[in-house]
């Protein structure tokens, strides 16, 4: 009990007034405003004056019961506050009271920002849906076109105009790709990168995604990327767009693209075209071998010029496919994304982009025999600093590229031969449904893989790479000598067969006489 009285104890506090220590006493039990009417009439303070309480120190005392007690020694002071020190205080709360206030809008402003922020985000996904859809709607019309297309041709028998991607009436001929490349980035082993060199290379081995990451290897270890101060994201997007707008054919589609380019690169490394050509010649030769059969129907010239597709109307019978390869190789870099050369100078960009048309026009077998007799004439005192000595040799090393599968191993080289004939084949059937003529060599009826190939590979590329070996010797055990390996082996396959046929025939006949006895 006793301690439990103690707790009820009188407050005690010795004030300074006038240098006499006064002592005031109140009970806990007091309001704030008893205590300050105490002080003021313990220090002759009018009543309802504003007073604050300091220490000796004169730091602020609260002035309610929880007041710390003092002592004689260490006396508390009342100050009366005049009404100019109240407008201070009124002056610093209001100034408090503004800051608070303006952090409090400031606050209120950021959700506002964030609220607009997250509408806009909402629009422009809805802008993105919407966009998405209008693509599928279109690329669903034009499934749904061609079908119609293909029905009515079924039924009617009639010709129609060779397939072509690109109308040229309108605007947009290659969808834009503004998105990042996502096709993986391959580590090539040293393995691949030497092996990338050679012509022995088995381009069947590899997927569309790991084509595309040794095309841009290619670019880099060339220094053409540097060269042309390439974007190296343009460059992904740009090969992407290559891949997108070459056709699913048997024979003319992305992967004879890449066979095309990779024989390029290693004709570069194998005949020391680096230290021979300029860094601008190679970026020439490397494009041209990308491009050269873009958005190919699978049909050639001489059904465009027959069945006077648009092709061979828009291009006059001049080599309708090489100018639409050209075409849709430009509409593509014409593309601010897929731009590889936007860093070049404009007068340069002309003729490097007219260099590129030369040598891919240089890739029609029409004009085989005038392109190969105008580089013999230049090839016994072949001079590097002619200008139209190099381009002569430009244009035949784009042809050598083009159809040098016969270079390579028989078993990366046969394949090839069975996607041409089911090429030819596809347009020799489509020719006799129309009524149009029929070349031999691509008549299912009449032609064998040998007989396709022996006259090819005697009277066009050993002649034209022999030509070659003329200026560069290097190439005859890689290049010339596989290739007459080749003629050998499919010669032996045309006596076998010759012999079959024969031996048939004879039975045959046989079979035949010994009817008649009967």
């Amino acid at each position: 009990m006793g301690s439990s009285s103690s707790s009820y104890a009188p407050k005690t506090i010795y004030l300074d007034v006038d240098g006499k220590v006064q002592k005031v006493v109140f009970s806990r039990h007091c309001s704030p405003c008893d205590i300050k009417e105490l002080l003021c009439s313990s220090s002759n303070i009018p009543r309802n004056t504003a007073i604050m309480m300091v220490d000796p120190e004169g730091a602020l005392v609260s002035i309610d019961p929880t007041m710390p007690t003092n002592s004689p020694n260490s006396l508390y002071k009342v100050v009366p506050l005049s009404t100019g020190q109240l407008g201070e205080k009124e002056d610093m709360f209001q100034n408090v009271l503004s800051q608070v206030a303006d952090q409090f809008s400031r606050a209120f402003r950021i959700n506002e920002l964030k609220t607009e922020v997250t509408n806009r985000l909402a629009m422009l996904e809805k802008r993105v849906e919407l966009e998405g859809l209008k693509v599928v709607e279109i690329e669903k019309c034009k499934n749904d076109l061609k079908k119609l297309r293909d029905e009515m041709t079924s039924r009617g028998g009639g010709r129609v105009n060779c397939p072509c991607k690109y109308n040229f009436d309108d605007g947009k001929k290659v969808t834009p790709r503004r998105d990042v490349p996502n096709y993986p980035k391959y580590t090539l082993s040293q393995e691949t990168v030497e092996a990338l060199k050679k012509p022995t290379f088995d381009v069947w081995h590899w997927e569309h995604n790991e084509m595309l990451s040794c095309l841009e290897y290619m670019y880099h270890d060339l220094g053409l990327v540097k060269e042309f101060n390439m974007n190296p994201i343009t460059l992904k997007r740009w090969l992407l767009a290559i891949q997108e707008n070459y056709r699913n054919n048997p024979f003319h589609n992305f992967r004879h693209c890449f066979c095309v380019s990779q024989m390029m690169y290693g004709m570069i490394h194998l005949c020391n075209l680096q230290e021979k050509l300029t860094l601008t010649d190679m970026g020439i030769l490397m494009t041209a071998a990308v491009c050269h059969d873009l958005d190919h129907p699978g049909y050639n010239n001489t059904y465009q010029i027959n069945a006077r597709t648009e092709l061979a109307v828009r291009y006059n019978d001049i080599s309708p496919l090489e100018n639409h390869h050209c075409a849709v190789a430009f509409q593509i870099l014409s593309l601010p994304e897929c731009n590889i050369f936007a860093n070049v100078d404009p007068e340069a960009f002309k003729q490097i982009r007219q260099a590129i048309i030369t040598l891919i026009l240089a890739t029609d077998m029409a004009r085989h025999g005038e392109i190969l007799d105008s580089f013999k004439q230049k090839v016994d005192n072949f001079d590097f600093t002619n200008e139209e000595h190099v381009t002569c040799l430009k244009m035949v090393l784009i042809k050598c590229c083009d159809i040098s599968n016969e270079v390579r191993p028989t078993e990366v080289a046969e394949p090839w031969v069975d996607c041409l004939l089911e090429e030819y084949f596809m347009q020799s059937d489509r020719e006799k449904s129309e009524g149009l003529p029929v070349a031999p060599f691509m008549d299912r009826d009449k032609v064998t893989k040998p007989t396709a190939q022996i006259g090819f590979i005697k009277f066009v590329l050993i002649p034209m790479f022999e030509t070659v070996m003329k200026l560069f010797p290097q190439i005859e055990e890689i290049m010339v000598q596989p290739l007459r390996d080749s003629r050998d082996h499919y010669e032996e396959l045309k006596q076998i067969d010759d012999a079959m046929t024969e031996a048939q025939k004879k039975k045959t006949e046989n079979m035949s006489l010994g009817g008649k006895k009967k």
